[in-house]
């Protein structure tokens, strides 16, 4: 990292550079980003890949944008909880998009809990800032 030789030591062992990228390589070499591994949520002794959640949320017609952190729950550790910007005139409930996802992917990643809201934190240049959706919950757990 630039003028940060702690940072850099830290996030290199043994000569790799370990990005905290979640990545699957195919069999032709070809290398698929799937998530960071700060962003996965165990749930359970489950992985649950945040990104592959906001993707199947975001085949639902009234999804314009989402984002999936963990949050903290008494039970299972930690559970998806899913940020959801609606399209503008489109409806849907909190039930509706648990229920898109528990059709379409394995019923222990379908969010605990679901917030429609006006806009995402983000940074300058539009990254999703996960780390203020997990802080606004942060400590309280749910059962």
């Amino acid at each position: 990292y630039y003028n940060d030789p702690a940072a850099t030591d830290a996030d290199i062992k043994n000569g790799w550079f370990h990005s905290g990228d979640a990545a699957l390589v195919h069999p032709d070499g070809y290398v698929e980003i799937r998530d960071r591994f700060k962003d996965v949520i165990i749930s359970g002794g489950e992985n649950i890949s945040s990104v592959e959640v906001e993707g199947c949320l975001l085949t639902h017609p009234a999804v314009q944008e989402v984002a999936v952190v963990g949050m903290p729950h008494e039970k299972w550790g930690e559970a998806p909880h899913a940020f959801v910007i609606l399209r503008e005139g489109s409806e849907a409930g909190e039930d509706e998009l648990k229920l898109h996802v528990r059709n379409n992917l394995a019923h222990f990643k379908t969010p605990q809990w679901v917030s429609i809201v006006d806009d995402l934190p983000k940074t300058a240049t539009g990254k999703v800032q996960k780390f203020v959706l997990r802080g606004s919950k942060a400590g309280i757990a749910r059962q």
